[in-house]
C-alpha cells in the first residue's frame, strides 16, 4: 500500500478541484515524488512551454515512506519546469506539510492553468476549494502561515506559500512551509506566483494506515534509525553543529569557493563557522545557537534555531529578527558569507532570515551578490548602479541588497534574474559560477572534482544535492576517494544520482545517505509498498528517473554544451590549499561518464538504453 491512491487536480483557471486515481502502473515503475511527479510532469506539458505560462505546471507531491514511522518521512516535493534554468525543476523540503498532505489522503496536488486572483488552496481531509488571497498578496511567508491558522482557527493547518520573491517572479524564489523549510531551488516559488497561487493549506486528521507488512515495518525501521542514532554524521555531527559543521572542514580541504570563486579558501571562514554560532557572544552571554530542530519523523535534527544579537548587529535595525528563529546552515552561511567575502555572522543571519520570511533561495541570491560584486570591484557596475558601494566582504552591501530584491525595488530587480542573466546584461557572462543558468553551492570542483561532474550533469542545474560525493570524496562514506583525483569519478557520480533519485522518490531526506546506502532503504520500501521491490528493481528506479529527467531536458533544447562549467574553473587553477595549481578536471570525465550511462557522445540515451529502462 503506503500510497493513498488519491492525487488532487487544481486546475486554477476554471476555479476546480477535483479528485482522481494515482497511476499505479507509475507508482510501480517510478515509486513516489521526485520520481513519479516528474512522470506525471512530462507526461503533460510540452518540454519547451514558458515556465511562466499557464501552460506550465507544478506539483506538490509526497513519497510512500512520507507520513510514516520510518526516520525522516516528512519530505515532500515541488516539480515542475523552472524559469532560472528552463530545465525540469524538482525541490525537495522537509518539515511537517508533506506529512499532512499524507494524512489528509493525498498523495500528490496537480495545479494548472493560472487564477484571475490571487487565490490559496485549503485542503481539510477530502474537502478542497480555492479561497480569496487577496488580502494575503504581498504578505511574507511568516505573516501568511500566521493569518491562515488564524482566519480557520486551527494552529494545526500546515501551510506552504510563497513570499514577495514568488510574487514578484524572482527568478530563484522558494516555497516554504513550517516558517522555515523551504522547497529553495529552482524558481519554483516563481511558478507558483505566475499563477496567482499564494498558499496551499492542508489539515489531515485521517492518519495513515497503509502499510503493507505492518510488524516487519516496524522491525525494520527500528533496525534503520539504530544505524542513524550511532553514525558519526547523523548521531553526532548534524545534531549538535547542523550542516555548518561542514564550513571549516570543507575551507581546509581547499574547496570552499570564495569572493565568486576567485579563491578556494576563506581566511573568515571560522568566524562564521558552525563552531562560532555555537560560542558566548561577549556583548550578551549568548550563543547565536539555541538548539536543534528536526523535521517529522526526523531523529537526526539537523535543523538550526538560534537568535541575533540586537546589541551588535548595526547593519539593521530589525527587532522581530531578534528572537529565536530559523538558523543558517551551511549552504547558506557559504553562499552568504565566504561567496561574498562577508565574514558578519549577524549579516549572514540577517540576510538568511529576510530569504526565509520572503521566499528567495539564499544560494542563488548569494552566489548573485558574489558576481555583483566582482563587476563592482571590477569596475563594471556603480555604486550610482547599485545603490551602495558594494566591494567584497560588506556586510552592509549584503544586508542592503537582500532587502532591495526581496522588494523588488531598484537594482534587487537584476539581482532577482539570477547571475546568468545579470552578468550576461552587463558584458560578463564568464562571471556567473552557474550551470544552466543555476548557480552552484557551496564545493569548488577544482578542490572537489566529483562536484564539478555533479554540477555540469545535472538535470536541474547546479546542485549539490543531486550527487553528494563530498561525502566519499571528503569524509570517506561508504568509501574513501581522493577529491583532487578523477579516475573513477565518472561511476562515483553516477552511482550517487541513481541512489538519490530512490531516497527521493522514497520520500526521505537524503542527509540518511550519510548512514545508510539503498541496502536499508529496500527493506523499508519491501515492508510498506505493494509489489517486489528488490535492490536490482531500486537500481533500475534510480537510473530511469534520471533518464526521464534527461529526455526532458534534451526536448527543452538542452545540448552536449549544457553539461558544462565556468570556464573560470576549467582555465584558472586553485591558488592555495591541497588542489593548488589543479584545474577541474570535466573534460576528461564527462566522456567516460557518458559511456558509463549508456549515451552517446553527445550526451543522448542510446535507443537500447531507453529500452532497458522502459522509457
Amino acid at each position: 500500500m503506503a500510497w493513498t491512491r488519491k492525487i488532487l487536480r487544481v486546475n486554477l483557471t476554471a476555479g476546480t478541484c477535483t479528485p482522481e486515481p494515482l497511476n499505479m502502473k507509475w507508482a510501480m515503475d517510478y515509486l513516489g515524488s521526485r520520481g513519479l511527479a516528474s512522470k506525471y510532469l512530462v507526461e503533460e506539458i510540452d518540454p519547451k512551454v514558458d515556465p511562466m505560462s499557464p501552460a506550465n505546471k507544478l506539483i506538490m507531491s509526497t513519497g510512500p515512506l512520507t507520513g510514516t514511522m520510518a526516520s525522516t518521512g516528512g519530505r515532500y516535493t515541488v516539480v515542475t519546469k523552472g524559469p532560472l534554468t528552463g530545465a525540469i525543476a524538482c525541490s525537495n523540503s522537509g518539515g511537517y506539510f508533506g506529512a499532512e498532505m499524507k494524512f489528509a489522503g493525498w498523495d500528490m496536488i496537480i495545479f494548472e492553468g493560472k487564477s484571475p486572483k490571487p487565490v490559496y488552496l485549503s485542503l481539510e481531509n477530502d474537502k478542497a476549494e480555492l479561497l480569496d488571497a487577496s488580502h494575503l498578496w504581498g504578505k511574507s511567508t511568516w505573516h501568511t502561515e500566521e493569518a491562515i491558522k488564524t482566519a480557520h482557527q486551527d494552529p494545526q493547518i500546515r501551510v506552504s506559500s510563497i513570499g514577495q520573491a514568488g510574487e514578484n517572479k524572482v527568478l530563484y524564489a522558494c516555497v516554504v512551509n513550517d516558517l522555515h523549510r523551504a522547497a529553495g531551488r529552482s524558481g519554483v516559488g516563481a511558478v507558483m506566483g505566475s499563477k496567482n497561487l499564494k498558499a496551499v493549506a492542508i489539515r489531515g486528521t485521517k492518519g495513515f494506515s497503509g502499510i503493507k507488512d505492518f510488524p516487519e515495518f516496524l522491525k525494520v525501521t527500528t533496525e534503520k534509525k539504530k544505524i542513524l542514532a550511532e553514525n558519526g554524521v547523523t548521531g553526532v555531527g548534524l545534531p549538535k553543529f547542523g550542516t555548518q559543521v561542514l564550513m571549516n572542514v570543507i575551507n581546509e580541504v581547499g574547496a570552499l569557493p570564495t569572493r565568486n570563486c576567485q579563491d578556494v579558501q576563506f581566511e573568515s571562514a571560522g568566524k562564521i563557522s558552525a563552531e562560532a554560532m555555537a560560542e558566548k557572544r561577549p556583548s550578551d552571554g549568548k550563543a547565536h545557537l539555541v538548539t536543534n530542530a528536526a523535521c517529522f519523523g526526523c531523529t537526526i535534527a539537523c535543523g538550526r534555531i538560534s537568535q541575533m544579537d540586537q546589541k551588535h548587529f548595526t547593519v539593521v535595525n530589525k527587532p522581530e529578527y531578534w528572537g529565536a528563529s530559523g538558523g543558517l546552515e551551511y549552504e547558506a552561511a557559504w553562499a552568504l558569507g565566504a561567496a561574498n567575502g562577508v565574514k558578519d555572522l549577524e549579516a549572514l543571519q540577517y540576510a538568511n532570515l529576510l530569504c526565509n520570511e520572503v521566499g528567495m533561495d539564499p544560494i542563488s541570491f548569494g552566489a548573485t551578490v558574489g558576481a555583483v560584486m566582482e563587476l563592482y570591484e571590477k569596475g563594471v557596475l556603480s555604486k550610482a548602479q547599485i545603490g551602495i558601494e558594494s566591494p567584497f566582504g560588506s556586510a552592509e552591501a549584503l544586508a542592503a541588497m537582500v532587502e532591495m530584491t526581496a522588494k523588488g525595488e531598484g537594482f534587487g530587480k537584476e539581482i532577482g534574474q539570477g547571475s546568468k542573466r545579470l552578468c550576461t546584461k552587463f558584458g560578463h557572462p564568464e562571471l556567473s559560477m552557474t550551470v544552466k543558468g543555476q548557480e552552484f553551492p557551496a564545493y569548488d570542483p577544482r578542490g572537489i572534482q566529483g562536484m564539478g561532474l555533479t554540477y555540469a550533469t545535472s538535470n536541474r542545474g547546479a546542485c549539490h544535492l543531486r550527487s553528494y560525493t563530498v561525502a566519499s570524496e571528503v569524509l570517506g562514506i561508504p568509501i574513501k576517494t581522493d577529491p583532487i583525483a578523477t579516475e573513477g569519478k565518472p561511476g562515483l557520480v553516477m552511482a550517487f544520482q541513481d541512489a538519490t533519485g530512490v531516497f527521493d522518490a522514497a520520500g526521505l531526506c537524503i542527509f540518511t545517505s550519510f548512514a545508510w546506502g539503498l541496502a536499508d532503504i529496500q527493506p523499508q520500501i519491501q515492508a510498506a509498498c505493494e509489489g517486489d521491490w528488490s535492490m536490482d528493481k531500486l537500481n533500475l528506479v534510480g537510473e530511469r528517473i534520471w533518464n526521464m529527467e534527461k529526455q526532458f531536458n534534451l526536448a527543452a533544447g538542452f545540448t552536449k554544451a549544457d553539461d558544462n562549467l565556468p570556464t573560470r574553473l576549467t582555465t584558472e587553477a586553485a591558488k592555495t590549499g591541497p588542489a593548488k595549481g589543479l584545474v577541474s578536471g570535466l573534460a576528461k570525465m564527462l566522456p567516460e561518464y557518458y559511456n558509463l550511462r549508456g549515451w552517446n557522445a553527445e550526451g543522448v540515451p542510446k535507443a537500447d538504453t531507453l529500452k532497458r529502462l522502459g522509457l
